[in-house]
């Protein structure tokens, strides 16, 4: 036998490639269906389902509608945080994102991508982390490994590619530091608007 590359494989080897072939499928539909959920109108009923798919989800958190998901069993989302519309969360790897956070409509956090340079394009994966008081505008996207530290905030369409220090502001394609931001931060975000 043969895999998808032409290499010769063994029965086991063989076997072992359709075990892992119907569990992609049963996550790839646990997350079209936490898409088609996530167009639900109602936050409560939105984190009901999501957590019942293993998103932990800290109290007082809302989830707008239109959330992409990538493997939920690996995103932790702190208390009080805000995540927009149309945002994609990667859990392919562990996502930690803090408390206090505001993730803006259409933001992309991605752990998960294929090696450019290796000649069999391997998928490669590494953890993301934001750290409480986080704001990250809309649209911009945030790679694998990167950290984005306590109070940072991440411009619009910003791409980051390299951990942010705490109180940074970062903008631009690839993102760089900008100014930094008082390291003084006590509030809290509040209700997010009801039909979101």
């Amino acid at each position: 036998m043969k895999d998808k590359t032409g290499k010769e494989i063994s029965g086991g080897e063989f076997i072992d490639k359709i075990i892992n072939r119907i569990g992609a499928i049963f996550l790839e539909l646990d997350n079209y269906l936490l898409h088609l959920l996530g167009h639900i109108p109602s936050h409560h009923v939105r984190r009901f389902f999501y957590r019942v798919s293993g998103v932990k989800i800290g109290k007082g958190s809302s989830l707008h509608m239109g959330i992409r998901f990538y493997n939920p069993k690996n995103i932790k989302i702190g208390e009080d945080t805000i995540i927009g519309e149309g945002t994609v969360i990667d859990g392919r790897d562990k996502l930690l994102i803090g408390s206090h956070v505001d993730i803006a409509s259409e933001v992309m956090i991605y752990n998960g991508e294929h090696d450019s340079l290796d000649p069999d394009f391997k998928a490669v994966f590494a953890p993301v982390v934001i750290e409480d008081f986080v704001f990250i505008g809309p649209r911009a996207i945030i790679l694998p490994g990167v950290k984005i530290g306590k109070g940072a905030v991440v411009g619009a369409g910003a791409v980051v590619t390299k951990d942010v220090s705490e109180f940074m502001i970062v903008g631009g394609v690839p993102a760089r530091p900008i100014k930094e931001r008082p390291g003084n931060l006590s509030y809290k975000l509040g209700r997010a608007a009801w039909f979101r």
